[in-house]
């Protein structure tokens, strides 16, 4: 048999650690980029990944414009880093777009749609999606 006591105590835990979990379960997940180096941080902004939306490096992202060097995408994520704005690029075999998987990545040496190549200083655009 349960006690009063014991119930009370059950759902007062229940009712802290909910919010916790919940918080976790919602928190957005983010790219780091970095115009300088990522480890140890240098000219870093943290930018909350919008699935499927286009992210342009303007506003209070405009200092990463044509300076991302470094950059952290969450994992079970591919991003898409544009030298465009507006998430365009060029066609095909194009020389304008990168695409990385979860992980972090020295933006000059990564793999574009024609192959590997230096996209250091290149990005003007974002757009991420879970793999």
């Amino acid at each position: 048999m349960f006690t009063a006591k014991f119930l009370l105590a059950a759902l007062g835990f229940t009712a802290v650690s909910s919010p916790l979990i919940l918080a976790g379960e919602l928190a957005s997940p983010s790219i780091t980029a970095c115009s300088g180096s990522i480890n140890p941080p240098d000219g870093c902004s943290i930018i909350s990944v919008v699935s499927a939306g286009c992210i342009n490096l303007t506003g209070d992202l405009s200092s990463l414009n044509k300076q991302v060097s470094w950059a952290q995408v969450p994992a079970g994520f591919v991003c898409t880093f544009f030298q465009n704005r507006d998430c365009t690029n060029g066609g095909v075999n194009a020389h304008d777009v990168v695409v990385l998987e979860g992980g972090i990545w020295d933006m000059s040496d990564v793999q574009g749609i024609a192959g590997p190549q230096n996209f250091d200083d290149q990005t003007s655009s974002i757009s991420c999606s879970p793999v």
